[in-house]
């Protein structure tokens, strides 16, 4: 494992299109859910544990597999997730981000499991699976993977909620400190039960069905600052 990789995958700055999604934040401030860094607090809190924990299973899942992953075997690791992500907005989105990220870590970590990929789901895998995908490519572990999976929707959410909500960026940076613990312990549990999976449908799948549907009432905006 490479540090400076690792920070290089997990930095927003990263070619990969996250600066354009805010992981639902937006529509959770439109309906009033998040107005503060304690409602940010607790909108993060609760999606790490549910969605959060589900995509970085995923993509510790799919770094395990990259290297000998078949064309059928990326498939079931897609479908799995896909039909535990129930909102076709966020379904979508997930696709966008994925092949948008695909197309970055290729260029820059080439890897036969990363073309094997992109064959085997053409329209484009959900974003943790590339995100495993590519975190293979680049010689990190499936820890890496549910590590950089966990920081994605951290940091999408808390930059999205800066440019929403005008909060204090020292707070702000803060609440990223106080759930460093969190992401860690989510990291080791979504990379143990990745390893100890026997398929993919063995893999965690809790929902968070009030971001579903916030996630489709996004989709009825007229004007938003993100897309998703």
């Amino acid at each position: 494992m490479s540090a400076a990789v690792l920070l290089q995958l997990a930095d927003g700055r990263f070619p990969a299109g996250g600066h354009a999604h805010s992981a639902g934040t937006e529509p959770a401030c439109g309906v009033g859910d998040v107005s503060d860094i304690a409602s940010l607090r607790s909108y993060i809190e609760g999606r790490l544990a549910t969605t959060g924990r589900v995509d970085a299973a995923f993509a510790a899942a799919a770094c395990t597999a990259a290297p000998a992953a078949t064309i059928d075997e990326w498939q079931r690791l897609d479908a799995e997730l896909a039909a535990r992500t129930l909102s076709p907005a966020s379904r979508k989105a997930g696709r966008t981000l994925g092949r948008q990220l695909l197309r970055a870590g290729d260029r820059v970590w080439p890897h036969a499991a990363l073309r094997t990929l992109r064959a085997a789901v053409p329209d484009g895998a959900l974003q943790p699976i590339v995100l495993g995908a590519v975190a293979a490519a680049a010689g990190l572990g499936p820890l890496d993977a549910a590590l950089c999976a966990l920081h994605h929707l951290l940091t999408g959410s808390t930059s999205a909620a800066l440019r929403l909500l005008g909060l204090d960026p020292f707070e702000v940076a803060r609440l990223h400190a106080d759930l460093a613990t969190t992401i860690d312990d989510l990291a080791r549990d979504a990379a143990a039960a990745a390893i100890a999976a026997n398929g993919p449908a063995d893999l965690p799948a809790d929902v968070g069905l009030l971001l579903d549907v916030l996630a489709e009432h996004h989709t009825t905006w007229d004007v938003r600052l993100f897309a998703s």
